[in-house]
């Protein structure tokens, strides 16, 4: 059965009253847009991060409260690591995200500072549409127990530190065998992500729409050993089975844990979804012919 995601909490004839704000650390023209955008819109309330509220001139939320419980909408001013933070930040709370690039166009955040008023006059007035992206629950067992759990809307990556030697990673399919990676790592992916790590892994390129699991062996000792694509509904399941120091587990790029041989990390498709606004004059293959250079 397919696995239901929670409306967006910002439908087309509800009034937006929260906005919450992630800008990029470090980037003083994220703090100098969020201004412009709280100067705007001054009828609105907006939160933020603890950890950037006072640069923006916010309370700061409580210790252990998320964006999504209070606000009706995310803005990023940043880039795809932003927005992937971001996400996290929302703890699964369908929030629709509109993400605002301070560079190049992303392949998540869609609008360029040029275009961000405009796609924003039309969202608070209810001219938008969302995109649900998959996310991926990911859990690590270690010795029969459960000592971490998490969600990644890109990737969950198994690799070696900078002077670990190549490991052996036995990878299951709903409890059947598959095949021992001989490889420097594993990468396990949503479509969102096939164009993230696992396209330098020689990954396919798969279109968000769709849900499907990507596997993705980090340069395997067999030429033989490539990705698959699986249905969303299958567990996939990776052993360390090497006595093989320096291997840690990364999720989404943000935070890593370190592996010990034994360990098995779990992946299947989430409950949960990222709910992204589109931007209406940007098309994702647009986005890829710009982002891969495909003949621009």
């Amino acid at each position: 059965m397919a696995s239901r995601s929670p409306s967006p909490k910002l439908s087309r004839e509800a009034t937006v009253k929260t906005v919450g704000l992630i800008v990029k650390r470090g980037k003083p023209e994220a703090v100098t847009l969020a201004h412009r955008i709280r100067d705007r819109y001054r009828h609105l309330t907006f939160l933020t991060e603890q950890a950037t509220a006072a640069e923006l001139g916010l309370p700061p939320l409580g210790a252990n409260e998320a964006l999504g419980e209070r606000c009706e909408l995310l803005v990023v001013l940043g880039g795809d690591g932003t927005l992937i933070h971001a996400a996290r930040s929302l703890r699964g709370h369908p929030v629709p995200i509109l993400g605002v690039n301070l560079g190049r166009l992303g392949f998540l955040t869609e609008v360029p500072i040029i275009d961000l008023f405009t796609v924003l006059d039309d969202v608070l007035q209810g001219r938008f549409s969302v995109e649900p992206r998959m996310k991926l629950s990911v859990r690590l067992v270690r010795e029969g127990a459960r000592v971490l759990e998490d969600e990644v809307l890109n990737d969950v990556v198994i690799n070696k530190g900078a002077l670990a030697r190549i490991a052996d990673h036995e990878l299951t399919v709903d409890g059947e065998r598959v095949a021992t990676y001989k490889a420097d790592g594993v990468i396990v992916s949503t479509p969102t992500g096939s164009t993230a790590y696992a396209l330098s892994a020689g990954g396919p390129i798969v279109h968000p729409a769709l849900d499907s699991i990507l596997v993705s062996p980090i340069c395997s000792h067999a030429l033989t050993q490539r990705s698959l694509v699986l249905p969303p509904h299958r567990t996939v399941s990776i052993r360390l089975a090497s006595e093989v120091a320096d291997v840690y587990l990364t999720i989404d790029g943000q935070v890593g844990y370190p592996l010990q041989s034994g360990d098995v990390v779990e992946v299947q498709r989430s409950h949960n979804r990222v709910h992204l606004v589109r931007n209406p004059h940007v098309g994702y293959f647009g986005i890829l012919r710009e982002k891969l250079h495909w003949g621009l």
